[in-house]
């Protein structure tokens, strides 16, 4: 599994040795703003829409100027916006009560916010303030499961089989390679193996 994963590892970094975040941003507040869109809808839908909402409040002072429904109604194209736009402003208001105005470099802290899950927390801790975290989200969970990489039936498991399979401080580098990779070559849907490398070469080794 070990020689698996670094075999793959080796193959990811060939098709994308770079790996620009794909939600555009500025700094953490913009980043965490932008990952709690992303929930349930395309990064590309989500970058049509953050300049929007960013335009009016691009940090927490200026989003609590904003009321819920005005967040709404700005982010209604991303889904899910009753719940998201009360998280936004939820999480503005904690950011300037607790943290002095400034997004914490905390787990615990990023977790207590409302709307902030483990893996949008992961994502802020490793793309915004540089922390080994590997987000695990339904694309990187079936993928490892397509892989053979994990058996974990959830995220969870499969965060934590993946961080033992891979050194540390290529985790923040990989999750975003094993996204691009998914949606280039190895979809949900529609999956052709001859135009899979890394699924061609370890079905072949199956059979």
């Amino acid at each position: 599994m070990q020689e698996k994963a670094a075999d793959i590892q080796v193959m990811l970094e060939q098709f994308f040795p770079e790996t620009p975040v794909p939600l555009h941003h500025q700094d953490a507040y913009t980043l965490l703003i932008a990952v709690l869109l992303s929930a349930q809808c395309t990064d590309e839908r989500v970058n049509q829409i953050t300049p929007l909402l960013f335009a009016r409040a691009d940090n927490p002072l200026d989003m609590l100027k904003l009321s819920i429904e005005e967040i709404r109604e700005i982010i209604k194209p991303c889904g899910l916006s009753p719940m998201k736009s009360k998280g936004i402003w939820g999480l503005s208001k904690m950011i300037v009560e607790l943290h002095g105005g400034q997004v914490p470099a905390s787990f615990e802290a990023l977790e207590a916010m409302p709307s902030v899950g483990h893996k949008t927390a992961s994502v802020v801790m490793s793309q915004a303030f540089g922390v080994p975290a590997f987000p695990v989200d339904t694309h990187i969970h079936r993928l490892a499961i397509r892989w053979g990489l994990t058996e974990g039936k959830n995220v969870e498991q499969t965060e934590r089989d993946l961080k033992a399979l891979f050194p540390e401080s290529s985790w923040n580098k990989l999750h975003l390679q094993i996204i691009f990779y998914g949606r280039k070559y190895c979809p949900a849907r529609a999956h052709v193996i001859e135009n899979c490398p890394i699924c061609l070469k370890y079905n072949r080794e199956k059979k």
